[in-house]
């Protein structure tokens, strides 16, 4: 993702669209490499994490809807999100956290909404001793990654989107080593306090595109954690 190879799959892909006149609905971004199939499904609404940093993290909720291309509401669509603790680590590669936290899919209700409950994020870094960040020192570049959620969005007729939303405020938010903040994808996460402490809001609505083949409404076949092949 460092080297924008990712980045350079997404503009091409872009590309494509415009050649074939496909236009509108929410951005792609990349996926990255952190993904675990086979998340609880729940419908409407559901709670993500454990509890586990209770008193730590800053409890977040996390609401909107699924759109078609014309901005009507899609009942029934699944939105697929993951994203890191407070430590900037995932669930499944950090083995210190229960399986699936902070991973969890979502059936939209029939308005087309989902909802979830979470906590805010931490950005992070690649691993410094690791094979990533050393290339990217020979590139006098920087490892780090803003506060960010992934979504995997798909719906019967639609075409899957894979992008994220990367959370305003954040000091890398524009500086981000993976190429991975694209305009329109950009959540403004409002905090308040209130009589039970200190927590956010994001509110996010997707807008899929028409499926023009079978194919188009799933994700790509690359490796993935827990995958059946």
């Amino acid at each position: 993702a460092g080297l924008g190879i990712e980045h350079f799959i997404d503009l091409l892909q872009d590309a494509k669209d415009a050649e074939a006149g496909l236009s509108g609905g929410t951005p792609r971004t990349i996926e990255g490499p952190l993904y675990v199939a086979g998340a609880p499904l729940a419908q409407g609404e559901v709670r993500m994490d454990d509890g586990s940093e209770e008193g730590v993290a800053t409890v977040m909720f996390l609401e909107g809807q699924v759109l078609d291309p014309q901005g009507q509401p899609l009942a029934g669509a699944i939105v697929d999100l993951w994203h890191a603790n407070t430590r900037g680590t995932y669930s499944f590669f950090d083995q210190s956290q229960s399986a699936y936290n902070l991973r969890r899919r979502i059936v939209t209700d029939a308005e087309g909404r989902y909802r979830a409950r979470s906590i805010v994020p931490s950005g992070y870094g690649c691993d410094p001793q690791g094979p990533t960040q050393e290339c990217l020192d020979l590139l006098g570049r920087h490892g780090q990654r803003p506060a960010h959620v992934h979504f995997f969005i798909s719906a019967p007729g639609h075409r899957h989107l894979t992008t994220q939303i990367n959370l305003a405020g954040d000091k890398y938010l524009w500086d981000d080593f993976a190429y991975a903040t694209r305009d329109g994808l950009v959540g403004e996460v409002v905090f308040h306090e209130g009589a039970e402490g200190r927590h956010a809001e994001l509110k996010f609505d997707f807008q899929l595109q028409k499926a023009l083949a079978t194919e188009d409404e799933h994700r790509s076949g690359r490796p993935r954690a827990l995958q059946e092949a």
